[in-house]
């Protein structure tokens, strides 16, 4: 099974992409492009970069998410960066995209333009560091004259980015519930994880800013789940975390677990993809007008 594999966004929530990849490696399928958003970058280049399931599992249980955001603010951002730019440095090295074992990108939004942005040069760690730069949180990445800021703001799951990369069919690991769950499954505030705001979350400004993560928080699925109808994953994997935080440091086995409890679940769609019919319809489709690129 050649598969193209889209990683999304989601902050501690994507520790389930390691479950997704334990299974599809479990099932034998071969990854020949992989995109990831945000936290999706950071996984997706791990794995790229030739760390596999385990060792990623291993790396990340060794990394406490806090205490990677304890460093000093730089810049238009209320967290630093540079411990995540060390742990990034730390497990990819000096790596190009041209060292990496399989094709893949990252994506990130240009403050400047306005646009999409979908990095697959120059140096991995570089590129992640654009894709996770949450507004507001990190500081934008500056590369020539794009001022980056996380993909997830244009991209949430890079569906495209997969399909260029692979030309096959795309698993899409999604870490958002679908519109008929929105209303069980609220996500915890993001504000309330920032440092020094307990007291402030208790009066007015406090109140409206949670008001207005809510309005965010159905923008942002809204907008995931129309890409997704305009992209059309084959397939498309929701891992159950959404009681964690974006910033949260939750257990790395229980989320992993999710992760491929999730992919588990999918594997009769992800194998009908492959019968011959499905086959056929893939062979004939630049012929009859396939989907969009």
């Amino acid at each position: 099974m050649d598969i193209g594999l889209a990683l999304g966004g989601g902050g501690a929530r994507g520790l389930a992409h390691i479950g997704v990849l334990k299974v599809l490696e479990r099932e034998s399928a071969r990854i020949r492009g992989l995109a990831g958003t945000s936290i999706g970058g950071i996984i997706g280049a791990a794995y790229a970069a030739g760390y596999g399931p385990d060792k990623i599992k291993a790396v990340a249980e060794s990394a406490s998410i806090r205490e990677l955001l304890r460093g000093r603010p730089q810049g238009p951002g209320l967290m630093g960066i540079e411990r995540v730019e060390e742990f990034l440095h730390t497990i990819l090295k000096e790596r190009t995209f041209a060292d990496l074992r399989l094709p893949f990108a990252v994506t990130a939004a240009d403050l400047n333009s306005g646009e999409e942005v979908v990095i697959q040069e120059g140096i991995v760690a570089h590129a992640v560091l654009a894709t996770i730069a949450l507004p507001g949180i990190f500081p934008p990445q500056v590369m020539g004259n794009q001022r980056l800021i996380d993909g997830g703001a244009l991209d949430p799951v890079p569906v495209r980015a997969a399909r260029r990369l692979s030309g096959s069919p795309v698993v899409a690991s999604v870490l958002s519930p679908a519109r008929g769950q929105w209303s069980e499954n609220r996500s915890p505030s993001l504000a309330s994880r920032l440092p020094g705001v307990e007291v402030l979350m208790r009066l007015r400004p406090g109140q409206a800013l949670m008001v207005f993560q809510e309005y965010m928080e159905i923008a942002s699925r809204s907008y995931t789940e129309t890409r997704l109808e305009i992209d059309r994953p084959e397939v498309i994997v929701r891992p159950a975390v959404w009681q964690v935080g974006l910033l949260d440091d939750p257990s790395v086995d229980e989320m992993s677990a999710l992760g491929e409890r999730a992919m588990e679940t999918m594997l009769p769609a992800l194998r009908a993809q492959f019968s011959l019919g499905q086959r056929l319809a893939r062979a004939f489709r630049p012929v009859l007008g396939g989907r969009p690129a």
